[in-house]
């Protein structure tokens, strides 16, 4: 396993995707206006107090005002809150909170009046970007991320991620943890933090205690609504969750981001340098790696599998609602259940990448070929959790329902990546799938053919004039890499009958 991460930067925004083995598996985008993204800590003040919700409205400088409900002011707001205040004044400048009084943890059933009052000052974060018409959701149970663990301020706890399996790890990962913890603040160790030594656990949780200390001196005399604390760009946070052993390029297309990046990697990967490059082809980065494809065929309301099968996705207000089609694919099983199985296993692949892909959240539900045996439900929903483990977002798998329906639960702290991929019908008005997706489909048509009883037969592709031209471009076109992965002459007839898209193949 290879992955690649190509970034595309202009004057507006920032594009970045994650290639694993030369397939798109993440796609995000930054803009520059975006002044509200996860992780960033702001000093704010209090709207609204809403007894009845048990919760408050907190200005944070965004049109709509944050929501802050109790349960997400954490069980130390007391002692941030007085924290806040004695910095705001200049009473307290050790910011290490060793010597700090430390207030009694508030009641997990109380009310927000009895914590807050309208405008007060109070440090809150962003766990949920702005979406649609809701301001962003927020929370005082701050935390600093780093590359291999989390810094909690105001907590004592020492916790390790559930995905790391080895409880001998496990135990190793918490003795390290406790022996390097500062007092008065908790620490969470990542799944990257495996196998990792003390010097190296140390010196990231170093670099978090200076972002926290940088954000303390910017309380004082500082007027409300302020971000204090700045959530790394998307490139340094993607490079920080996702960059292993398996990476073997970054690629962008701008100097800037390049040093920025190289600048990163020489803090925390300082062995992985050479693996960024900067491109300078004429040929635009996107273009180059095929990512501008992809992503014509990835996000439009129908997506295509291997063998004809495919999905199509709905997104409603409530949820979102996908569902499996086997198509007219060949059916070599032996029996209808294994082909449904198999269909339902590639599919559940696919989704898994689409989740990620899209940045879906909330409710998803999946209506899967109907299964009738439970050894294959089982098998199906194994799968499903495998591929879904590679998910860095929270989520939950629940069981095959009786009707064969799989929910997924999945967090949502950004709005969903939606790219318009339909383009105007040259033929006639109304819309039509991106052209260059055709190519797709051919493949698949290509892929059923042969298994078919025309295999044997010649093959001719009718296709408009323009079409045929594209197809046959160079001396290694698109028809010669056909016949070198299927081994067999596809013919390419041009047609001036034909519209545009409009396309056959015939045997004889």
């Amino acid at each position: 396993m290879k992955l690649e991460l190509i970034i595309r930067s202009n004057s507006s925004d920032i594009d970045f995707a994650l290639l694993k083995d030369g397939k798109l598996i993440e796609f995000n985008n930054e803009t520059n206006n975006n002044n509200f993204s996860v992780g960033d800590i702001f000093l704010a003040k209090t709207g609204k107090i809403l007894s009845g919700l048990n919760a408050s409205f907190v200005n944070v400088g965004y049109p709509k005002d944050g929501f802050l409900h109790y349960h997400d002011l954490g069980p130390h707001i007391q002692s941030l809150n007085k924290f806040i205040k004695n910095v705001s004044t200049g009473k307290y400048k050790d910011y290490t909170l060793k010597n700090f009084q430390f207030e009694k943890e508030i009641d997990k059933n109380g009310s927000i009046d009895q914590v807050l009052k309208t405008k007060q000052n109070v440090l809150v974060q962003v766990v949920k970007e702005p979406i649609s018409t809701k301001g962003p959701r927020i929370s005082s149970e701050l935390s600093i991320a780093g590359r291999f663990l989390v810094l909690v301020p105001f907590s004592k706890r020492v916790s390790v991620s559930q995905k790391i399996a080895d409880n001998k790890e496990k135990d190793r990962l918490k003795r390290l943890a406790k022996s390097i913890r500062p007092p008065g603040f908790g620490i969470i160790l990542r799944t990257v933090a495996e196998g990792k030594k003390v010097a190296e656990l140390d010196k990231d949780l170093q670099n978090s205690l200076d972002r926290w200390k940088q954000m303390c001196g910017q309380i004082a005399n500082t007027s409300t609504p302020t971000k204090v604390l700045s959530e790394l760009n998307r490139a340094s946070s993607i490079l920080r969750d996702v960059l292993n052993d398996s990476f073997t390029s970054i690629v962008t297309n701008d100097e800037v981001l390049f040093q920025e990046i190289n600048d990163y990697l020489q803090e925390i990967y300082p062995e992985k340098q050479s693996i960024l490059k900067r491109h300078n082809s004429k040929t635009p980065i996107f273009e180059k790696y095929g990512i501008e494809r992809q992503i014509k065929a990835a996000f439009g309301q129908t997506v295509s599998m291997s063998k004809g099968a495919y999905l199509v996705i709905e997104h409603t207000e409530a949820l979102h609602v996908i569902d499996v089609n086997s198509g007219n694919r060949s059916n070599k099983a032996n029996s209808q259940e294994q082909n449904a199985l198999e269909v339902n296993l590639v599919a559940a692949t696919e989704i898994a990448r689409q989740l990620r892909l899209r940045d879906m959240g909330g409710i998803i539900v999946v209506d899967f070929i109907d299964l009738h045996t439970n050894e294959n439900r089982q098998k199906l929903y194994d799968h499903l959790k495998h591929e879904m483990s590679f998910d860095r977002t929270k989520h939950k798998i629940l069981p095959p329902s009786k009707f064969g329906l799989i929910q997924i639960t999945r967090q949502r702290v950004r709005s969903e990546m939606n790219i318009k991929t339909k383009e105007p019908n040259p033929s006639s008005k109304g819309e039509v799938e991106a052209p260059i997706v055709m190519i797709d489909k051919f493949d698949v048509e290509m892929n059923r053919i042969l298994a078919s009883k025309n295999k044997s037969k010649r093959i001719t592709l009718h296709v408009h004039p323009f079409v045929a031209s594209y197809l046959k471009k160079g001396i290694f076109s698109i028809q010669v890499k056909w016949f070198l992965k299927h081994k067999k002459w596809i013919h390419v007839l041009p047609r001036d009958a034909y519209q545009y898209l409009q396309y056959r193949f015939k045997f004889r």
